[in-house]
């Protein structure tokens, strides 16, 4: 990892974080709040609203950057852990090691076969409680 990809992540890191917490939203609001007690003194004008909303548009630009480098490095991880997780189990389908590159048909595929797992797993535990319900009822 290059010096510019690490500074970028430690101060992706730093800002998720702070803007995360309660206080960064309550800075937020603040400035909103602020904003608005301040539109009598400006006369509502044109420039008063230009404030705000140029304000929040650049953070919203930039937040979108910063929320999609935090999800796209918590996705990575939680893949290799997954990953690691399908390798160590001896009866694990390593087929499965690599889904995001599948296609979306085997993907489909995939789905279809494990809702239908599911779907067994269902039937036979109402199957299982029905018996049980039976017994009690006797």
């Amino acid at each position: 990892m290059n010096n510019s990809t690490s500074t970028f992540t430690r101060l992706a890191k730093q800002a998720s974080t702070f803007t995360g917490r309660p206080a960064c939203f309550g800075l937020a609001l603040a400035v909103v709040i602020a904003w608005a007690i301040s539109g009598p003194l400006f006369g509502f004008s044109d420039t008063w609203q230009l404030v705000i909303n140029t304000g929040t548009t650049i953070i919203t630009f930039l937040m979108v950057f910063l929320i999609q480098n935090t999800q796209n490095r918590d996705t990575q991880a939680m893949q290799i852990k997954l990953d690691e997780l399908i390798h160590v189990t001896s009866r694990a389908n390593n087929e499965l090691l690599d889904l995001e590159e599948l296609e979306e048909s085997e993907l489909e595929r995939l789905r279809a076969h494990y809702e239908a797992m599911a779907q067994k797993a269902k039937d036979a535990r109402q199957r299982r409680r029905g018996h049980g319900q039976a017994r009690a009822d006797h």
